[in-house]
């Protein structure tokens, strides 16, 4: 269908799903997926494979995701390609209707898999103007609605996106954290064979659950690590009480300041005990505040998986998956933490490291998935701070 003004609040023919943001401006569409309304913080990702993995990805929670690659389905959907059970983000939008899949893999059809996973998804939007109003603007509050009668209650949908209270100041990490300690052995997925056991680990790793992303847990068990997840709220004493050489504090959704309130204080217990800690993303941030610094909301995040980041020491440019809203303050950094790594969109934080201890974090994600390898070699920094303790 042609695509209307995003201002025009008449339903053009056809039309089965809406995009309203909390300004007014409505997008219309077609629906797929779950039918219904839900609400949440719009953002865009430029990653042009992974979808599945970027919409399972705990630290998408209160978000609807804007893909700027327009083919979106043609791998459809399989058990083995996602990052949490239960996805948080609230919905897709898309530029065109969902492709047909076509691999070897496919399992399902994308839009069934949507509709399965409760996630709603509107097609036929004008991507590239929707991008840019958030790039312009910064990343607005709205509702996704799919209604297949092609009926809306316009004011009310609006309403819905003005009254939300946005994600600056909402701790989700509490949302998509486990709920109990368990043990993590799957090692990452390999050709002709698929994902691997841990059967024989020689370290012990506590990870931190503030919506860890499954590949992360596997890396570290790849590389020989028997991990122990426990959730966002676990206390330090409940984490030292499983003997570990290492912590790691996971990816995760919302205001790191206000997760921080109850993770910061136990993060600074932790760093006095001088065991290696190692944090992405949230985990990151968490640990940056834990350190003295601050954070701060974007103006629209960085979402991909081709995003730029240049070791500071060598130089060295790597091609990151990025998926973050908000940014460590580069000037609140105290002393003895340096800036290993920085973007080279925006001159922003993407890694931090104390100088005089094994304590470091980095706020890309270096597990990629879906993205590239470059940064694998942080997983192996880790584990070689664990084993220099010894």
């Amino acid at each position: 269908m042609a695509e209307p003004r995003p201002s025009d609040q008449t339903p053009p023919p056809g039309a089965t799903a809406a995009l309203i943001l909390a300004d007014g401006s409505a997008f219309w569409g077609r629906g797929f997926g779950a039918t219904g309304d839900a609400v949440g913080e719009v953002c865009f990702n430029t990653a042009m494979t992974g979808y599945q993995e970027i919409l399972t990805d705990p630290s998408y929670a209160g978000q609807i995701i804007t893909f700027t690659f327009p083919h979106i389905g043609n791998t459809g959907a399989n058990p083995e390609d996602i990052e949490t059970l239960t996805p948080a983000a609230r919905g897709c939008v898309l530029r065109a209707d969902i492709t047909e899949p076509s691999n070897w893999r496919a399992a399902q059809h994308f839009n069934d898999w949507l509709a399965a996973q409760g996630l709603i998804g509107i097609g036929g939007i004008d991507t590239r103007a929707l991008t840019a109003r958030i790039r312009d603007l910064g990343a607005p509050n709205a509702t996704l609605a799919h209604a297949p009668d092609g009926k809306f209650d316009i004011g009310a949908l609006r309403g819905a996106a003005t009254k939300w209270p946005g994600l600056e100041g909402m701790d989700l990490a509490k949302e998509v954290s486990c709920t109990q300690t368990y043990r993590w052995t799957e090692t990452r997925w390999a050709w002709g064979s698929g994902y691997g056991n841990q059967d024989n680990p020689t370290r012990r790793v506590v990870a931190v659950d503030f919506g860890a992303k499954r590949n992360i847990l596997r890396c570290l068990a790849d590389l020989g690590c028997d991990v122990t997840v426990v959730p966002a709220t676990a206390t330090a004493d409940e984490i030292l009480q499983h003997d570990p050489e290492g912590v790691f504090l996971s990816n995760g959704p919302g205001d790191p300041a206000a997760t921080g309130e109850y993770a910061v204080p136990e993060i600074q217990k932790l760093l006095a005990t001088g065991l290696p800690i190692f944090g992405i993303c949230l985990g990151h941030q968490m640990l940056a505040l834990a350190l003295g610094a601050k954070t701060e909301k974007m103006h629209h995040g960085q979402r991909g998986a081709n995003n730029p980041i240049k070791e500071q020491t060598t130089g060295k440019v790597e091609i990151t998956s990025q998926n973050h809203g908000f940014v460590v303050r580069s000037e609140s950094l105290p002393d003895g933490i340096d800036v290993t790594h920085r973007s080279l969109f925006d001159q922003t934080v993407a890694g931090i490291a104390a100088t005089d201890r094994p304590v470091f974090g980095v706020q890309y994600h270096p597990e990629a998935s879906p993205g590239p390898h470059d940064s694998h070699y942080l997983f192996r920094r880790f584990v070689d701070y664990i084993d220099a303790r010894r």
